[in-house]
């Protein structure tokens, strides 16, 4: 039984066949539509580069040939992991052997009343993305709320679609958190030089049909707004279940097993041992939630594999991508190397390590693809030493 088929749920299913699994696989969603490219719905599907054939992620008929009980709109309410069973709201009950929880993540949602505003939009699923483009083709004005990766995907798109575009956002530089200040000052350029307006230190205060009123009292009439503050790992059904919990989202060991026999989790939700910090991680990005759902699968059927792959995710904003392998949730320096203004460089996040000094925890790169490739590999093999070959290339540069 896998709960979830986002990257992880639709990994797991697809893993379990692959490893040779005969059994029956139930992948209930909550989702209307089948298993598809989630990142593509902030990306290229939103700036209408690609059409909508290529967002899922299998033909409807694979699930189907494969043995895959698929069940769309089924939205779990309740886990008994004595009884080992799922119930539905709608009622009907899924015993299982083994369950996978993949439930993801949800929006956070504004604080204002909005919900009869159909032109204030969240994104996660198709469905969102399909009313975001059939709202761009009748606006000229968009807000974008949050200078998150996905705000800052969206307003891309948005710009891409020919919109005027306004980003507002509380912090002082985009991403600044996660990136560092001269990687936020970068992509606010980037930005600015495509159009994008942005009001930083700043919030909403409400919204109407016509504008957004932010709470510097300042107007931006608007007839889209799109908001992108965070999200929050879907664990009311773990929490509900009696599982542990920790950093906000559910405890899971190396094999990705929950505090229950039997139940597993994997993507948005986990927080899992990671071996290059020693401490407990979440990380809300796709590939790390394919490889868990990948390693998940593998020990549901008793192979015992640990999960430590890297965690790592990419970001596109119009013709530049930023990767970044690696994390690091605070750092005391960024070693830059390369040229940011010509998108064409290699940051290196580095901390004190209790008892080993300096360690480079997650690189970030921009038209650097294979320096990211290697620092994964070196990541991947808690190989310090390779990784750290770069750091006199990046004092001969700049310190961010």
């Amino acid at each position: 039984m896998i709960v979830g088929a986002g990257a992880a749920g639709s990994a797991a299913a697809e893993t379990l066949r692959r490893e040779g699994y005969a059994g029956p696989i139930t992948l209930l969603t909550a989702d209307e539509s089948p298993p598809h490219d989630r990142p593509n719905l902030s990306k290229d599907y939103l700036a209408g580069n690609a059409p909508e054939e290529w967002i899922p992620l299998r033909p409807r008929e694979f699930y189907a040939e494969n043995g895959i009980d698929l069940v769309l709109g089924a939205r779990v309410g309740k886990i008994d992991v004595q009884g080992r069973q799922v119930r539905t709201l709608g009622g009907r009950v899924y015993p299982y052997g083994a369950l996978l929880l993949a439930t993801g993540s949800d929006p956070i949602r504004l604080p204002l009343p909005t919900h009869n505003l159909r032109h204030v939009h969240y994104l996660r699923t198709l469905a969102d993305t399909r009313a975001i483009i059939a709202n761009a083709t009748e606006a000229r004005r968009a807000v974008v709320v949050g200078a998150s990766f996905l705000g800052l995907e969206v307003a891309a798109s948005l710009r891409a679609r020919g919109l005027e575009v306004h980003v507002v956002a509380p912090a002082g530089r985009p991403l600044e958190k996660v990136l560092g200040p001269e990687l936020g000052d970068f992509l606010r350029t980037l930005h600015e030089d495509h159009g994008v307006v942005f009001h930083l230190g700043d919030a909403v205060a409400a919204i109407d049909p016509q504008s957004v009123t932010l709470k510097s009292g300042r107007s931006i009439p608007a007839e889209m707004v799109v908001v992108g503050i965070g999200v929050r790992p879907g664990i009311a059904l773990s929490s509900w279940a009696g599982l542990a919990l920790d950093k906000g989202g559910v405890a899971v060991d190396e094999y990705l097993a929950t505090s229950a026999a039997g139940v597993y989790a994997a993507g948005d939700l986990t927080a899992w041992p990671d071996p290059r910090t020693g401490e407990r991680i979440r990380s809300e990005h796709w590939v790390v939630a394919q490889r868990q759902g990948q390693t998940a699968a593998r020990n549901l059927l008793g192979r015992r594999e640990r999960f430590d792959a890297v965690p790592f995710f990419w970001s596109s904003h119009y013709d530049v991508t930023l990767s970044y392998a690696g994390h690091a949730e605070r750092w005391d320096r960024i070693d830059l190397s390369g040229s940011l203004a010509a998108a064409d460089c290699t940051l290196a996040f580095r901390a004190l390590a209790p008892g080993e000094g300096e360690r480079t925890y997650a690189v970030a790169t921009i038209g650097r693809d294979r320096d990211s490739l290697r620092a994964e590999a070196a990541l991947e093999r808690l190989d310090w030493t390779a990784l750290e070959s770069w750091v006199p290339a990046a004092r001969r540069g700049q310190h961010a």
